[in-house]
């Protein structure tokens, strides 16, 4: 009996140490959380706003554009999936640019995600891909952080892209008959963004105004 007592002692001790450790590490953890989640959120923020002041200039918009969001629902039309978000660039509470998040699924190496920057009148001011998998060195340029050529990188040409009425037909490279340059060998990648892009475009000048008129915070399309 005594040693069975004794047993029974040990393990409701070792069950109550873990029931402590357990509690106190929760709490250590929930703590942390909370203490570094301002500091988190805000490090996102930067990040987001230094990937928008790449496609957009910002002292053409004065509206607090990180809040002025909505949600796409899946749109395989322009390579979401899942889904993505669109931010709406005003300038004293009048409409300016949308800025889209799209993707090419098509790449050399598969997705390509991206974004564009389209202003009301449906010119270009910037596009930048965010992620891919495309080949170092060779494809990889569509980049601008991998694009050798810093002088003039290749994804800068959709800056000075000034079709207002979008014909998806004619965005895509040189080579296709289309109007944008590509680098030599690595014909696939240049050739799946840029028809994104003309993708994306057509899709939001279509529905501009929708998009603007969209509640911030709501998902664009969703039925009520």
């Amino acid at each position: 009996m005594s040693a069975r007592y004794s047993a029974t002692r040990t393990s409701l001790r070792t069950a109550l140490i873990m029931l402590v450790f357990t509690v106190v590490f929760t709490a250590l953890m929930a703590s942390t959380y909370t203490y570094t989640r301002p500091a988190i959120e805000a490090s996102a923020q930067g990040a987001q706003m230094r990937l928008i002041d790449e496609v957009l200039p910002p002292g053409s918009y004065d509206n607090a554009l990180l809040e002025d969001v909505v949600r796409t629902g899946p749109t395989p039309a322009i390579g979401l999936d899942d889904g993505g978000r669109i931010w709406r660039a005003r300038k004293a509470g009048e409409p300016v640019a949308l800025i889209v998040e799209t993707a090419a699924t098509d790449g050399y190496a598969g997705r390509i995600a991206m974004v564009v920057a389209i202003n009301t009148n449906g010119l270009l001011s910037g596009v930048r891909v965010t992620a891919h998998k495309e080949t170092l060195g060779l494809g990889d340029y569509i980049d601008p952080k991998k694009d050798r050529r810093k002088d003039m990188p290749w994804i800068g040409q959709f800056a000075v892209a000034t079709w207002k009425d979008v014909n998806t037909a004619g965005w895509t490279v040189r080579k296709d008959g289309g109007t944008f340059g590509y680098r030599t060998g690595a014909t696939i990648s240049a050739r799946a963004v840029v028809q994104a892009v003309g993708r994306a475009t057509a899709w939001a000048v279509e529905r501009q105004d929708a998009l603007f008129s969209a509640p911030a915070g709501s998902t664009f399309g969703a039925q009520p």
